[in-house]
């Protein structure tokens, strides 16, 4: 089974939030991460969490290194996610998610952000923070 985890778990692991141990132990777990991914990440530890560039540089070699290779976002990807935002009526950055990890050929998307239990073309929509 493979995973692709959304930004979300990224940051929780950051945190002492409750959800920050279900995060860590899906990480650890291995799965698989976009361009898209690191970029909101890196924003969200700019941006909410106040954390230096070289603390967001660190937390970015760290998710890297966890995750393995990162997949790239580009106009096929782009394509596909508009043709899910239209059919299935997500926003944009959400398709763009979805349409990665299908490219990517993952069997669960690890997310808060989307109905859990629902599946896209074989992708199983899985909240980890409900279980």
């Amino acid at each position: 089974m493979t995973a692709f985890l959304d930004t979300n778990l990224l940051v929780y692991a950051q945190t002492t939030d409750p959800k920050s141990e279900i995060a860590r132990q899906a990480i650890a777990e291995g799965g698989t991460i976009s361009v898209q991914v690191l970029n909101e990440f890196a924003n969200v530890l700019r941006r909410k969490l106040g954390l230096s560039w070289d603390e967001i540089a660190e937390a970015l070699e760290d998710v890297k290194t966890a995750l393995g290779p990162v997949r790239p976002i580009g106009l096929d990807t782009h394509n596909t996610a508009v043709e899910l935002s239209r059919a299935h009526g997500f926003h944009i950055y959400d398709s763009l998610i979805v349409a990665a990890a299908l490219e990517a050929e993952c069997d669960q998307l690890l997310t808060e952000d989307l109905q859990a239990g629902r599946r896209i073309e074989g992708l199983a929509i899985v909240n980890p923070f409900a279980r």
